[in-house]
């Protein structure tokens, strides 16, 4: 019997916080750095390869990458690989940062002005480009600011030059970028169930 599919939320923060429907029935293991959110494995995400490597069928990341400097994003992007079987796939979704500039140019936005409403509360430009502030207030935690940023074709390239081979664009929500990125070929029917979600 074909073992059941896994995946590996990195940074997720908690079970609590929805992740696509598209992994319903998908055994959800969960990498964080800090233990308030009681992850599955308590870890750095820059120490993936230090973990059972080929074991998830998915990597899901969201909103966690530009959570590490620039010259440490392809030391996490080569663990998502590390730890994705040889047909996996990561699921990455960012800030997008291009958008936030030309929203401030067009809008004639300063730094401390609002962007858009979240679940969390009001989130202002300096949000999207340093971290939440009052998250990072409320927790102490450095390690909820950011630390780099993407535009579409920047995140293509990192993720290309990391070793995945084809990297396709999902629908994203405000001001982020979603894309699905494949070890090797996309199977069909799992990229039509991405892009459609």
């Amino acid at each position: 019997m074909e073992p059941s599919r896994q995946f590996l939320n990195v940074g997720g923060g908690n079970k609590n916080i929805p992740v696509p429907r598209h992994y319903l029935g998908w055994r959800h293991l969960m990498l964080d750095i800090d233990p308030a959110g009681k992850p599955d494995i308590l870890a750095d995400a820059r120490e993936l390869t230090g973990i059972e490597p080929a074991q998830f069928d998915a990597v899901y990341c969201s909103h966690n990458l530009e959570h590490y400097f620039e010259h440490e994003v392809p030391k996490v992007l080569a663990g998502f690989l590390h730890v994705l079987r040889p047909d996996g796939f990561a699921e990455i979704r960012v800030p997008d940062v291009q958008q936030v500039m030309l929203a401030v140019a067009e809008r004639g936005l300063d730094i401390e002005d609002g962007l858009y409403d979240a679940p969390a509360g009001a989130i202002r430009v300096r949000d999207v480009l340093y971290g939440f502030a009052d998250k990072i207030a409320r927790s102490g935690e450095d390690f909820f600011a950011h630390k780099t940023g993407f535009s579409p074709r920047s995140l293509i390239r990192v993720l290309n030059a990391a070793g995945f081979a084809t990297v396709e664009p999902l629908r994203p929500r405000v001001f982020e970028i979603a894309v699905a990125a494949f070890r090797g070929e996309p199977d069909a029917n799992m990229l039509a169930v991405l892009k459609a979600t």
